[in-house]
């Protein structure tokens, strides 16, 4: 069952001037007292044969390693360190996975790993983006170092089960405490699945050679050996996979993607995309951001759901990847969001209480001061803003994207490529296509689920400086601070309308929501005379949850559209997800989720899929 997370319980042993920590859920240490950092060199990085593996990767080859225990991130670390040292001059990619019920608090891995001082630039980096410890996948992107992490928190027996197999895993660290201190991580309900994730040639290496595990892996056609053991350890264990029913790879060549529109959607997947080494064509009618992207300001701003479902929940698993990955731009903002809790049901007192220490912290005192308010509220320290147009141009400028002011009319696929048919009449060639034009999806790709527009007017205007907040509020509309003088508040809702003209009335329901919260602060607003503002249209879905994925038969054109309000914040999860489909990357969400999110939820029946590999020496 998902919940909150537990962090590890620790005691420490100081030997020979280093720090070792000792779990005391567990009662074993995390790493030898001998040398933990040659212990993982011996039976995880040699046992696998990675140092030769990874120096033979061939260009945009993607090698994957999972991880059946993070601890405290040693074995990722070495493996990284040894990805230094080995890699090849080309775009090949490594990517960890690791599963941890009890991970260490930032607190507790910083002195961890401060013994390994030749591990300390890396550890910093994995610090720097070290997440909120909440339930589900958490995606750390390093990429100057062509290296990035899946850390999954949680119960593996829980977490296994939910990761979706796009592609097989190269090698397997089968790491964790001792089977006798913990024995529900060796059993066959996790070993079945860390064979289902695995193929031809997949291999394996533990420090333990206990039956449970031999005989676990040898039962699923696991080829075992036990070669010595680190130090004074008689054996290890070995192991590689050749299952009966082998499944093809295709080897990988940089995909030219074809993407239509350039709203929010459009830019962060050709972003993710040329990231990976693909050539990127955007075709935009307008001008990107001309639609409902192309607000003044995004605020970042989730509704964090229980934390039982916070594994599974879009918001919650976008939030922290979205803030990760805007703040690689300069054109995001960390800000905290002041939201309140306009049914009166208490929930940011419970919410403070699930999640990890200062994510969400209560207001106990609306009485006083500008924002005097009736109802309560919590304040949610993790979020921030983004100026769109400041984004737009770092995208832009990426080597890998190409722009095209073009309208596509059509598509249409053959069986190695698709066409794209202009209303000029000039056509464009492209591997992969993915529909980024929301309420016009339709147009071009004709089975396209159908999708509302809904519109959506801001406001802005100058405000003394004296009456400015420094942080954002959220009460059904949201006010964040535009610029030194400017505050923006929003927004408008009206479905199945398609003016995009600015109306005085939409500005008066802005000031109303604010009136309706905080009747002080909208008291000391200018006069609507001199207010500002841009009406745009957003897309939603009948299930309100984007759209995402394969649209056709042959797996050439996708979509990504349906994003709704929340644009910003689902767009680079959501990316990824259509990496991980087009690629063969590993998938940054549960299956459950994924399932949620596909096009073909809307039909009566779903169509396996075949997912496209990238392939990598075994």
């Amino acid at each position: 069952m998902f919940g909150r997370i537990e962090t590890a319980e620790l005691t420490w042993q100081h030997i020979d001037g280093i720090d070792i920590p000792v779990s005391t859920q567990f009662g074993d240490v995390y790493f030898s007292k001998d040398n933990g950092l040659l212990e993982t060199r011996h039976v995880f990085l040699a046992g696998n044969d990675l140092d030769t593996r990874l120096s033979q990767l061939t260009s945009h080859d993607y090698f994957t390693v999972a991880e059946t225990g993070f601890g405290t991130g040693l074995n990722i670390l070495a493996l990284w360190q040894l990805w230094q040292r080995v890699r090849p001059d080309n775009q090949s990619h490594l990517h960890a996975m690791s599963v941890e019920k009890y991970p260490l608090t930032k607190h507790d891995l910083t002195r961890a790993l401060a013994a390994w001082p030749e591990l300390k630039p890396l550890a910093d980096s994995l610090l720097e983006q070290y997440p909120q410890l909440t339930p589900g996948c958490h995606r750390l992107h390093f990429p100057n170092e062509r290296f990035s992490l899946d850390l999954w928190l949680g119960d593996a027996e829980d977490i296994f089960p939910l990761i979706h197999k796009t592609r097989a895993i190269n090698a397997w660290f089968l790491d964790g405490f001792a089977p006798s201190c913990n024995p529900e991580l060796w059993q066959e309900h996790i070993l079945k699945h860390v064979v289902r994730l695995s193929g031809t040639g997949t291999t394996f290496a533990s420090f333990s050679v206990a039956g449970i595990l031999k005989r676990g892996l040898t039962d699923y056609g696991v080829s075992i050996t036990r070669p010595k053991g680190f130090g004074h350890k008689r054996q290890m264990l070995k192991g590689i996979y050749f299952p009966e029913h082998v499944s093809t790879t295709h080897p990988h060549q940089p995909l030219n993607i074809a993407i239509v529109g350039a709203g929010i959607a459009g830019l962060t997947a050709a972003w993710a995309f040329a990231q990976r080494g693909c050539h990127i064509q955007i075709f935009e009618q307008h001008t990107p951001l001309s639609g409902a992207s192309g607000n003044p300001l995004a605020l970042l701003n989730p509704k964090l759901c229980p934390i039982s479902q916070a594994h599974k929940h879009l918001m919650v698993l976008s939030w922290q990847y979205a803030l990760a990955h805007y703040s690689q731009f300069n054109a995001f903002t960390p800000i905290s969001v002041q939201q309140s809790d306009l049914k009166h049901t208490g929930e940011f007192i419970v919410r403070q209480q699930e999640y990890p220490k200062q994510t969400l912290t209560t207001v106990s005192d609306q009485t006083h001061g500008m924002f005097q308010s009736d109802y309560q509220a919590g304040k949610l320290n993790q979020a921030g803003y983004i100026l769109p147009e400041q984004l737009k141009e770092q995208i832009l400028q990426h080597p890998k994207i190409t722009l095209h002011q073009a309208q596509i009319a059509s598509l249409k696929e053959h069986e190695h490529s698709v066409v794209l048919e202009s209303t000029t009449g000039t056509s464009y060639h492209a591997d992969r296509v993915i529909s980024c034009v929301a309420e016009q999806s339709q147009h071009i790709i004709p089975t396209h689920p159908t999708l509302k527009p809904i519109r959506g007017q801001v406001s802005w205007f100058k405000l003394e400086k004296d009456n400015r907040p420094d942080i954002a509020y959220s009460y059904g509309g949201y006010i964040a601070p535009l610029s030194v003088d400017q505050l923006i508040i929003g927004a408008s809702f009206q479905p199945n309308c398609t003016d995009k003209t600015v109306t005085m009335d939409d500005h008066q329901h802005n000031l109303r929501l604010i009136q309706s919260v905080y009747p002080h602060f909208a008291a000391k607003l200018p006069e609507l005379s001199v207010w500002q503002g841009r009406a745009s249209l957003r897309a939603q879905t009948a299930d309100y949850l984007p759209v995402v994925g394969s649209i056709s038969d042959r797996d050439q054109i996708y979509t990504f559209s349906g994003l709704g309000s929340k644009g910003f914040l689902f767009a680079p999860l959501c990316a990824e997800l259509l990496v991980a489909e087009i690629l063969g990357e590993l998938m940054p969400m549960p299956v459950t989720l994924y399932n949620k999110l596909s096009p073909r939820r809307f039909q009566k029946k779903v169509k396996p899929k075949k997912p496209y590999y990238r392939s990598a020496h075994q």
